[in-house]
């Protein structure tokens, strides 16, 4: 039949399910073949006819249709749900001995004696290898029944993780729906895991977009993809370009599937997943060994990123033999590539200001290529170890100078920094980098931390400019104040903040010039790369900015030691900003010297009852003092008046009153509680923020030190391991008998 026939009757029903067919087998021909059957204007006008039909008759709404491609309407919030089988982590190893070594504990555990490799038995029973990429993006675990795509859940912890369905459906070489009758037939439940990543190219595509639309780039692919399937608006990551290559196999119904992982991986790519191009078989050391040096030199010139070789036992007998240890898998092995290196000469040493006046060395070199990106920075992290790095002579050190030729590798393949000193071609004219006595930006005075650096600079761990009027500090703090943990404006990001402040009649000099661009929309919408409708957006995050709360102000700021967790501990604490800046420096140490303070205020002044009630701020002895010092600066107490004459609100939405019944009598203040499974009244992120309210301090993972596990419906591994070691377990319903409504 023509793919632009209608069946005979005017079913619409009939004519849904054909669309739907004629398209699924066409994304299979170019996604999965690359050999399409049919032009991309006939496709886009079928898949047009069928969210017109899908529109008309939502009874027949399916989420596999291929309507969803393109994203659907967005989802109101994440689902946490368990995994059927835990995706383990993997050992790693970062050598061949190592990999050698691996190998002859798989060989010991199986009880086969290398000694005897020629022998027809040691032939028989020896282990078959599977040798893939590792790559480098995001682990889903796809979970298919009767052949549908029914959910797709990330990694997470390894037992449980976010169901990110919407997102997976719109990846178009991910087949959606199986062929229940083809060859191989599917089972029942059919589980396949694998990895989700963003190519190399469309990053870079993506990038050049949001530079020509005036947004922040993104760092790199891994995080974007990431983020990408985080986004509640499928459509996001339609436009993203997604792939996927499977890798491995979580629940399985039919064990006659397939007996091991290569076959496996060929039922697989049979029923139209991406499986790699690059998996090699292997069946000695030496083979896998060989596979591992080859993939080394090809995976440079792939489109995605790559950090190693996965080796694993074929044999899912041989595997469930070897067992798995508490943490990972015995029978598998990630080899993983030390980070690529290269020489080049260091031209200069800039100097780059931060938020908190921090004043941090940057390498300018000689252009270099190392995994596949041209670095021409990278970073000294600070001073004392600018004075202070490993050199090409075995045990000796020496300072960095310009002039020097260098050694480059990139941290975790993303962020390059100087690892060595080629001290034995230091010519003699190099100089010696000298730290800035001032700040280089605004000329202010410079504080060097710790004090003993002075009398030697090896041990400089930071360099401080303490102006608090710096242009870079205020810079910086402007762009971390409207990021998306503090204030979360959206559309004003770095560039767009350059943009504004490089425009004299547009003030934006401080936190409180934010909430005042409203008054300079003409003037805005004239400015490179923003627009009437990218300013319209823009002053509609500034208003909902405004009723963040305290915590939220505090935490962008960019306080020392002031991050999310202690600016939400200092909201419980202090009911305003004006109750915070009217506390005495001895309320906010930490609880043990506040306890001791009172002791001491006691006896000076003979009454306990002027002592207010200890409370837990998150501040340490030492950086208790570095925040009361600034809360009670010139320049805070200015910025906080500003903020509140722009409307922004300085009151606390977490304040707990001492004694009350959330802080003291809370049935949780002090426990350490982990949360598990499928919750029917609330969310995780809402009852982790309820806890937290009431004094309890969340967790990740069941310890002997966990007060309370909270387990939902699916509970599972977390759930036995605290049976096991004594926790107590409240289900959903005592959850509400002791906190009421959540």
């Amino acid at each position: 039949m023509s793919p632009t026939r209608k069946t005979t009757n005017d079913d619409p029903a009939a004519r849904i399910a054909e669309l739907r067919a004629i398209l699924h087998q066409a994304n299979a021909a170019y996604y999965q073949d690359a050999a399409p059957t049919i032009a991309d204007s006939e496709y886009d006008a079928l898949l047009a006819e069928l969210a017109k039909l899908e529109d008309q008759h939502p009874e027949h709404d399916d989420p596999n249709s291929p309507t969803k491609r393109v994203g659907g309407e967005p989802i109101e919030g994440f689902e946490t749900k368990p995994h059927a089988l835990p995706m383990l982590s993997i050992d790693n190893t970062y050598n061949e001995d190592e990999l050698a070594e691996w190998h002859a504990r798989v060989l010991k555990a199986l009880k086969i004696d290398p000694d005897d490799a020629a022998s027809d038995l040691f032939r028989a029973e020896a282990p078959a290898f599977v040798c893939d990429p590792k790559i480098d993006g995001v682990a889903i675990s796809l979970r298919y029944e009767q052949g549908t795509l029914v959910q797709a859940l990330t990694r997470g912890n390894g037992e449980e993780g976010d169901e990110v369905s919407h997102a997976v459906r719109t990846i178009r070489a991910l087949p959606l729906q199986l062929d229940a009758g083809g060859v191989p037939s599917v089972p029942e439940v059919l589980e396949v895991r694998g990895e989700v990543f963003i190519p190399n190219s469309v990053f870079a595509a993506i990038n050049a977009q949001r530079e020509a639309d005036g947004d922040e780039l993104f760092m790199n692919p891994r995080n974007t993809c990431a983020g990408t399937l985080k986004q509640l608006d499928p459509k996001v990551a339609a436009s993203r370009d997604l792939r996927f290559i499977a890798h491995g196999r979580g629940v399985v119904s039919d064990a006659s599937f397939a007996t091991g992982h290569g076959e496996f991986a060929e039922r697989l790519a049979d029923l139209g997943f991406p499986t790699s191009p690059h998996s090699t078989r292997a069946g000695s050391l030496d083979e896998i060994l060989a596979a591992v040096r080859h993939f080394a030199e090809a995976r440079l010139t792939l489109d995605y990123a790559t950090d190693g070789m996965v080796v694993r036992v074929d044999s899912f007998d041989q595997q469930a033999q070897l067992g798995t240890t508490s943490k990972s898998p015995r029978w598998i092995i990630a080899y993983k590539y030390p980070a690529e290196r290269q020489r080049t000469v260091l031209d200069a040493v800039d100097w780059q200001v931060g938020k908190t006046g921090k004043i941090t060395p940057r390498a300018v070199m000689q252009p270099v290529l190392i995994a596949g990106t041209t670095v021409r920075h990278a970073t000294l992290h600070n001073f004392g170890r600018v004075r202070d790095l490993p050199t090409d002579r075995v045990g000796e050190r020496a300072d960095l100078r310009v002039g020097d030729t260098v050694i480059v590798e990139k941290a975790g393949e993303i962020i390059p920094q100087v690892v060595q000193v080629v001290i034995g071609e230091r010519a003699g004219n190099a100089e010696p980098i000298v730290a800035p006595g001032e700040c280089p930006v605004c000329g202010g005075p410079v504080e060097v931390e710790p004090e003993e650096a002075a009398d030697d600079p090896t041990l400089e761990t930071a360099r401080r400019c303490i102006n608090p009027e710096c242009p870079a500090q205020v810079r910086e703090k402007l762009v971390w104040f409207v990021g998306r943990k503090q204030m979360d404006i959206d559309g004003l990001g770095e560039q767009t903040i350059d943009v504004i402040r490089v425009t004299e009649d547009i003030p934006l000099r401080q936190f409180a010039d934010i909430f005042a661009l409203g008054e300079h929309k003409e003037r805005l919408t004239e400015l490179d790369r923003m627009g009437e409708k990218k300013v319209e957006n823009l002053l509609v995050g500034i208003e909902s900015a405004k009723s963040r709360g305290m915590a939220r102000v505090l935490a962008g700021m960019g306080i020392r030691h002031v991050g999310a967790t202690t600016a939400r501990q200092l909201a419980r604490a202090f009911p305003s900003i004006d109750a915070l800046l009217a506390a005495e420096r001895w309320q906010l140490m930490p609880m043990a010297v506040n306890r001791m303070s009172q002791v001491r205020r006691t006896e000076l002044t003979g009454s306990a009852e002027l002592i207010a009630d200890a409370v837990e701020t998150g501040l340490g002895e030492g950086t208790a003092d570095v925040v009361y010092a600034y809360l009670h600066s010139d320049a805070a107490r200015q910025a906080f008046a500003d903020l509140a004459a722009a409307g922004v609100d300085l009151t606390s939405q977490d304040y707990v009153k001492p004694g009350a019944p959330g802080e003291a009598r809370s049935p949780v203040s002090g426990k350490k509680i982990v949360i598990t499974g499928t919750l029917e009244t609330t969310d995780r992120t809402a009852l982790t923020e309820r806890l937290e309210s009431l004094g309890a301090k969340v967790s990740g993972s069941v310890s002997k030190n966990t007060d309370v596990l909270i387990a939902g419906a699916k509970a599972g591994s977390k759930l036995a391991k605290a049976e096991a070691l004594g926790v107590e377990v409240w289900d959903e319903a005592r959850l509400i008998a002791e906190l009421g409504d959540v």
